[in-house]
């Protein structure tokens, strides 16, 4: 039972309150009346629930005609109603900008401006997702899309060739990296926008598209016809480093790098001719991805355990997920490297294997970004990206704002060798004993590699990045370490 004035101080006049207002009042005049709020009601009703009984005859005295009735009235929660007050100056704000801002604007765009900014209020990363948005993430996501598998930036107004994809259409066509693009079927692209011929190049697959390149080889510009293809863009790279130490690099979680990184890891494997001493695991700048790919890497290099597990709201937002047996590297070591762009699916990975004590983390604090983001398509053209749960570690630690902290702090470097002055060996002195092994002239000795077979060498590599050499170090030394253990 509740006070009637009482609740209607509280009750905000919907268009069910101002109907009900001339009934709730004649009801205060009769002190049989009774308001129920404990009566179940339906969260959407507008009406309210009038419902009238009897009291049962007494089996001695018939009950008299004139005796009042008891009416028992079910009210809807003021605190559950919409905000009356902030509705009415939405709809104040929707008038003033469509009588007086400066430009006519239609209502379709205020609206979309309006979910926008919704969703952008909540956090970073909840967003409205028109047309581009949401067809660029599925790319992201996904991987793959209609183009020509070229790696372009800009250079003097035109586009320039960086590189095209290994089994890409651009690559069989023969595009060259260095190849100026100055039109695309018959539009320039002068002083055209990257984005916008990117666009330009992307396209149904199967859809052809003449390039007009100008390259340094040839007196005037080449026309080269493409055919638009499925392109797969590659989110892991490998290479062997030194003997029995390989160097796995993922560049972002997408759907298809779990499997991407188990072939990664054989390819690895077959280069060394048998098992691998150790790995490294580079995440450094990586933005995270798809939650199931993190998974999919994290379960690769465990037995059992907890992998990460996420808490929300919904149901469908607490989800756990465990590693199932198989180790493909058979509990050899790993070195995961991260830094501050290392985020989301980056940090599910290194927080599992730093948790299941299964990696050594080694670089600086990532990026700390804890939550888990779903994507709803609301048709064909439009999807909402929204922040649905926090994801935990399997101790139970959430990086929200705080980031993974590594084992090991290794700040980015330059290391400068150090020329020393050479010293007399014995090898040196005349007259010294062979060894009874074949000596090598100074002149054997020397590279002759180009500059480009040095840029892809791995200690021209290790030499560039300290936080690379630092991880082979360690790596090295636990594998002597556990050598040494298992001859004792």
């Amino acid at each position: 039972m509740i006070d009637i004035q009482n609740y209607l101080c509280q009750l905000k006049p919907t268009s069910a309150g101002l109907v009900a207002l001339p009934l709730l009042f004649s009801l205060t005049l009769h002190s049989n009346t009774a308001l129920s709020e404990e009566t179940p009601v339906s969260e959407n009703t507008q009406q309210l629930e009038v419902t009238s009984s009897e009291s049962a005859p007494d089996s001695n005295n018939k009950m008299s005609e004139d005796a009042p009735q008891r009416t028992v009235i079910t009210l809807p929660d003021p605190a559950k109603q919409l905000p009356l007050d902030d509705l009415r100056k939405f709809t104040e704000v929707f008038d003033r900008i469509k009588k007086t801002y400066v430009e006519d604007v239609d209502d379709s765009t205020l609206l979309n401006n309006a979910i926008k900014g919704m969703l952008s209020g909540l956090d970073p990363h909840s967003a409205y997702l028109e047309p581009s948005a949401f067809e660029d993430l599925q790319e992201s996501t996904t991987g793959q899309f209609g183009g020509l598998g070229i790696e372009v930036g800009q250079e003097s107004g035109f586009v320039k060739v960086i590189a095209p994809i290994d089994d890409t259409p651009a690559q069989k066509a023969g595009i060259e990296a260095g190849d100026l693009i100055i039109k695309l079927d018959d539009t320039p692209v002068k002083d055209m926008s990257l984005d916008e011929a990117v666009k330009l190049m992307r396209g149904e697959p199967g859809s052809p598209i003449v390039l007009t390149i100008a390259r340094e080889s040839e007196s005037g510009p080449i026309e080269i016809t493409i055919i638009r293809d499925i392109i797969k863009v590659t989110s892991v790279k490998t290479r062997l480093l030194e003997p029995g130490y390989g160097y796995l690099r993922i560049t972002q979680f997408q759907a298809q790098t779990g499997e991407d990184f188990s072939k990664g890891l054989a390819k690895l494997q077959n280069e060394n001719k048998g098992d691998l001493n150790g790995l490294i695991l580079d995440l450094r700048n990586n933005p995270g991805g798809v939650l199931q790919a993190a998974v999919a890497v994290s379960d690769s290099l465990l037995d059992d355990g907890l992998i990460v597990y996420t808490e929300g709201r919904i149901k469908s937002s607490q989800l756990r997920f465990s590693a199932t047996p198989g180790d493909e590297l058979n509990g050899k070591p790993v070195i995961v490297l991260i830094n501050g762009g290392s985020a989301s699916a980056s940090e599910i990975v290194s927080g599992a294997l730093q948790d299941q004590g299964r990696a050594i983390i080694m670089g600086t604090d990532s990026f700390g970004k804890g939550s888990v983001q779903t994507v709803m398509q609301l048709n064909e053209e439009y999807g909402l990206k929204l922040t649905t749960a926090r994801y935990y570690t399997p101790n139970g630690r959430s990086i929200q704002a705080l980031g993974i902290v590594p084992d090991i702090e290794v700040k980015r470097a330059k290391l400068t060798e150090v020329k020393s002055q050479e010293f007399f060996k014995e090898a040196d002195l005349a007259g010294h004993l062979s060894n009874g092994k074949v000596e090598n002239s100074d002149k054997d000795k020397k590279s002759g590699n180009t500059d480009a077979e040095q840029e892809n060498n791995p200690s021209e590599i290790l030499e560039r990045d300290f936080q690379l050499r630092e991880a082979v170090n360690l790596l090295k030394g636990l594998t002597i370490l556990a050598n040494r253990t298992t001859e004792n």
